[in-house]
């Protein structure tokens, strides 16, 4: 695959997820991505789980390469403003203020690259009550009302993956690409102010339409309930899930499927705004009826019926997939600390082509020669 912006150069001074995962995303497009790290201990996430190479770690820097720089030493601060002279995106994830402690602050770099883009990632914004305030992934969402949506409203707990931290990155990743377009047109740099916050409340964009639109307070079974959402538990333990929408067809798919073709005479379920009224009498049907077969005959059987459904697969699943496996979406490259990366190849295939190859994460300061030497060659 053609790399789309292998004529960029990012320098990342990011830690733990939002920052790397937008320099992560730049770097799959094929931007050089030179991810600026703390010397002995570097990125906090490298030792999440002990060591400098956990899994945490992993997941948001491949593709890029590391130097270590210690920007209150004036040798490595010049090595960094360096680096920035030959930069087109500079992108770091501090609370408000910080960045300029470390000399990094968007007037001292604008200095040497007028041209920069500037990529600023917080948690509550640049100003406001909330500015200082610590934020991580739970706060974000929390504090958008996204939390609430996937919240049990009994014995409420956290639950999932780090989405706010996820969705920040790819949001300012998108950010930067906008301002880089203009740029080739303009000239002209940019500051990208970016927070958790304000990401996460688009991300929930639904959530407030429906309030603003129609005073409605969504919850963690909002959406479900109106798309006709399922989740069944099969005979081997193994979940299938259905999302039949609103088409009439998937409804009379799902019957036949499982034999159930009395419901439709049934007031309950013979309607979708009556099956909306009574998902959870549905449920409490249709429960003991999947647990009769194991979910690879289900799964047939639904399919044989053109119900719209999926195995819901756990991590060890999801990637042996038929379709999976046809579109090569795992992908590896080999590696000093695992002998093996195997990782998930970036969504894109430009002009019918994926990009398959992909380089590990790179071990703290593994190219710090290497950069510099590029630029004494300057």
């Amino acid at each position: 695959m053609v790399k789309i912006l292998q004529d960029i150069r990012v320098i990342e001074l990011g830690t733990y997820i939002t920052g790397p995962a937008a320099g992560m995303h730049l770097a799959d497009l094929g931007a050089d991505v030179i991810k600026v790290e703390r010397p002995g201990t570097g990125d906090p996430f490298r030792a999440f789980k002990g060591g400098l190479y956990s899994p945490h770690y992993q997941t948001y820097n491949r593709n890029k390469r590391s130097i270590a720089l210690d920007t209150k030493d004036p040798a490595d601060l010049a090595v960094l403003h360096d680096l920035i002279a030959t930069a087109d995106v500079f992108i770091q994830n501090f609370r408000p203020g910080v960045a300029e402690k470390l000399g990094a602050g968007e007037d001292e770099l604008r200095k040497i690259k007028p041209d920069l883009i500037y990529c600023a990632i917080s948690g509550f914004g640049t100003s406001g009550p909330s500015r200082d305030r610590p934020a991580y992934d739970t706060v974000a969402q929390a504090a958008s009302g996204y939390l609430r949506l996937l919240t049990p409203p009994t014995n409420p707990r956290v639950i999932g993956p780090a989405i706010a931290d996820a969705v920040t990155g790819q949001y300012a990743a998108m950010g930067i690409l906008a301002a880089l377009l203009e740029r080739s047109k303009s000239g002209k740099g940019r500051r990208l102010d970016i927070s958790m916050l304000e990401a996460m409340c688009h991300f929930n964009l639904d959530s407030f339409t429906h309030y603003y639109s129609v005073n409605e307070v969504m919850g963690p079974l909002s959406r479900p309930v109106v798309s006709q959402s399922y989740t069944f538990e099969c005979a081997d333990g193994k979940w299938v899930a259905i999302h039949m929408s609103s088409p009439p067809k998937f409804w009379q798919g799902l019957l036949a499927a499982t034999g159930q073709e009395h419901l439709n005479d049934d007031p309950r379920f013979a309607e979708r705004l009556e099956r909306i009224k009574h998902q959870d009498d549905l449920i409490a049907h249709f429960t003991p009826i999947f647990a009769t077969r194991p979910r690879d005959a289900w799964c047939q059987r639904l399919l044989e019926n053109e119900v719209p459904h999926a195995p819901a697969y756990d991590a060890s699943e999801a990637l042996e997939d038929p379709q999976a496996q046809h579109l090569r979406i795992k992908v590896d490259a080999p590696s000093s600390e695992l002998g093996t990366f195997t990782t998930v190849r970036a969504p894109y295939s430009f002009d019918g082509t994926p990009e398959l190859d992909v380089l590990p994460p790179p071990v703290l300061d593994e190219h710090g020669d290497e950069i510099r030497a590029e630029l004494s060659k300057r």
